[in-house]
């Protein structure tokens, strides 16, 4: 499973996040694929005020103040 993880550069919200999904890599198998939304004007316009946002076949698991038990619950249920 793939985790497209959107974050940009200096944001404390997105280190805190990034650390979270590399704690659960340790209960899930899934990789993470990290987009910086300042590299592409549209995810930019879409994600500005989200991020982080941490998403899985095109489906938001949560964006903003990420929650370890919260994503690993929807990861969980993306293995079923």
């Amino acid at each position: 499973m793939k985790v497209i993880f959107y974050t940009k550069v200096d944001c404390p919200l997105c280190d805190k996040a990034k650390r979270v999904l590399k704690e659960l890599q340790e209960e899930v198998a899934f990789t993470i694929e990290e987009v910086d939304i300042y590299q592409n004007d549209a995810l930019l316009e879409k994600y500005q005020i989200m991020i982080p946002v941490v998403e899985v076949e095109d489906e938001i698991l949560g964006y903003g103040i990420i929650h370890k038990e919260e994503i690993r619950k929807r990861l969980l249920e993306k293995t079923v």
